[in-house]
């Protein structure tokens, strides 16, 4: 293993991810005014809809998807699904999610290009995250072909044993990305980068969407009408000694 590979993949995951706790709670105290997606519906309304709608399926289902299947302990699920039919279920899932997502994004890239109004409106970061974005689901969807050369499952195991040593903060998670190929490695790179500069864009409001949950646990607000009992011929909203 390269001194390279030690810190990539032993190292960088935490700093990516302490720079996305603790930059997303210090950006939400200091600069809430900024903690949103900042659209600009009001132009190309129909396109901006059709890339959203594409965009935010695909990659919900990829957030998701990756989160479970390399966090969950392989031992969980070995006695019903199997490495290798994992593997095929995690290729055509994540390949039809993948390329939703990547037209999805190509249009709302498209869109924000192409509108000299809105191009004009968007910050630099607006444009960047969406290309680094486009980047990253186009290294997952090349990882789709390398990874049905070798059906077994192998890779996949080693990738989820490697994210599960980074999140229990278990030595040896670098060692086991020694053999990957730079396609593989390249894409779990951006994907850490993504985390890293996550608390500086517009992804912000992710947290917004996922905070919505809890509403789904708060008690019903009661509201109730009062009457008011006034005498004959009073208006509320006249103010008093005002004419007409």
């Amino acid at each position: 293993m390269s001194y390279l590979d030690g810190f990539l993949f032993g190292y960088y995951p935490y700093i990516c991810l302490s720079v996305f706790f603790l930059g997303s709670l210090i950006r939400f105290d200091r600069d809430q005014y900024t903690w949103k997606s900042d659209s600009s519906e009001m132009l190309r309304r129909g396109q901006l809809r059709l890339g959203s709608n594409l965009f935010h399926v695909g990659v919900l289902f990829l957030f998701f998807g990756h989160f479970f299947g390399m966090l969950t302990p392989h031992f969980l699920y070995e006695p019903f699904l199997g490495a290798g039919t994992k593997q095929m279920l995690a290729m055509v899932s994540g390949g039809i999610a993948g390329t939703l997502a990547i037209i999805g994004l190509s249009v709302l890239l498209h869109r924000r290009l192409s509108d000299e109004r809105i191009r004009i409106n968007s910050r630099t970061s607006d444009i960047l995250i969406l290309v680094v974005l486009w980047l990253q689901l186009a290294l997952g969807l090349a990882t789709i072909p390398l990874s049905a050369q070798h059906l077994d499952g192998g890779m996949m195991l080693l990738l989820a044993e490697w994210a599960q040593r980074i999140v229990t903060f278990r030595p040896g998670a670098a060692e086991l990305l020694a053999e990957a190929g730079w396609i593989f490695k390249t894409h779990m790179f951006l994907g850490m980068s993504i985390f890293l500069i996550f608390p500086f864009t517009r992804l912000v409001h992710v947290w917004s969407g996922f905070g919505t949950v809890a509403y789904l646990t708060r008690p019903y607000q009661s509201v109730r009408s009062r009457r008011l009992n006034l005498p004959a011929g009073h208006d509320p909203l006249r103010r008093p000694g005002a004419g007409f």
